[in-house]
């Protein structure tokens, strides 16, 4: 039985990583976060687990096959190291290890075939998840050349911090915010999309750009993208080829409720690009804590059992 390990076991993407587990009949799971929340009780299926420390001793030991890390980029580097000297497979959902030459930075049903005998895999940004589910069949199907998206993330895409932010904001103050860090003309977020993306999808020269803003909403991403492809591709054979693709699921009018605790990336408004004669132009949205962080990571924890790469 895989010996499996959540680290962040306590925050908002640890919590539905531990109810996903839970869901597809996982049981030898261990929950960690750090040492404030060591000794708490978390939900576990019928019972509870109860918290043990996330430290270099405890994730270092050699008793868990596999383990999550849903914590920030500078704990990633410092625990990650210790898992896997124990053994350990690591899916981290930082951004520690997205970029790093030779580690695998998957997405379920988009490009699991990048998965081998890797001590480390990377989960990508909850946008570049959803946007590579969305690309790739129209890449498959009439290649892309280029592409513009405008992103609508929630406040849950920050954390437990953004939630509280958010449930403490009176409705009629509710603003957009810009809040990642600058490089050079564009925030981190916008490069970040653009570089994972072209690893995700294996086109690391892809004219992708990107403009990115934090919405009050507390769940759900969405995103306005602009598609040229390298063939003609019509909004009909888009629309095919969406509706054929895994985790992809046709919602003309979605919302970012609609797509609360859906597992799919709802797509919809595809249409031609009126400003653009030969492209297209369509509306996605999906749950940043399921798909886009938890989800992805636990299905990529199923295809390496698929493969035999960590112990069943």
């Amino acid at each position: 039985m895989t010996r499996i390990g959540v680290v962040g076991a306590t925050g908002a993407v640890g919590t539905v990583t531990l109810g996903l587990l839970t869901e597809r009949g996982f049981e030898n799971v261990r929950a960690f976060a750090s040492s404030r929340s060591a000794g708490k009780q978390v939900p576990y299926g019928r019972g509870e687990l109860r918290v043990e420390e996330a430290d270099a001793e405890s994730l270092g030991a050699g008793d868990l096959d596999l383990c999550f890390f849903s914590v920030g980029t500078d704990a990633s580097l410092e625990l990650v190291p210790h898992a896997v000297a124990g053994g350990t497979v690591c899916i981290d959902k930082s951004d520690a290890f997205r970029l790093t030459d030779g580690v695998p930075l998957v997405v379920a049903g988009v490009n699991d075939t990048a998965l081998d005998h890797d001590e480390i895999v990377a989960n990508p940004n909850c946008s570049a998840i959803q946007l590579s589910c969305v690309l790739k069949p129209l890449h498959d199907a009439a290649g892309l050349s280029r592409v513009r998206v405008a992103t609508y993330q929630s406040m849950s895409g920050i954390g437990d911090s953004g939630i509280e932010r958010l449930r403490a904001t009176a409705p009629a103050e509710g603003d957009l915010a810009m809040d990642w860090d600058m490089e050079g003309d564009e925030f981190s977020e916008e490069s970040k999309l653009r570089a994972e993306t072209g690893k995700i999808l294996d086109l690391p020269d892809l004219a992708l750009h990107a403009q990115c803003v934090r919405v009050p909403v507390l769940v759900g991403h969405a995103q306005a993208i602009w598609v040229e492809t390298v063939e003609q591709l019509s909004a009909d054979a888009a629309r095919d080829a969406l509706a054929a693709a895994p985790h992809v699921g046709l919602h003309d009018l979605a919302t970012p409720k609609d797509a609360v605790g859906r597992d799919e990336v709802l797509v919809g408004r595809i249409r031609p690009d009126t400003a653009n004669g030969t492209g297209l132009a369509l509306w996605s949205v999906n749950d940043n804590l399921r798909k886009g962080a938890a989800l992805n990571a636990v299905q990529i924890a199923e295809a390496l059992l698929e493969r035999n790469l960590i112990p069943a």
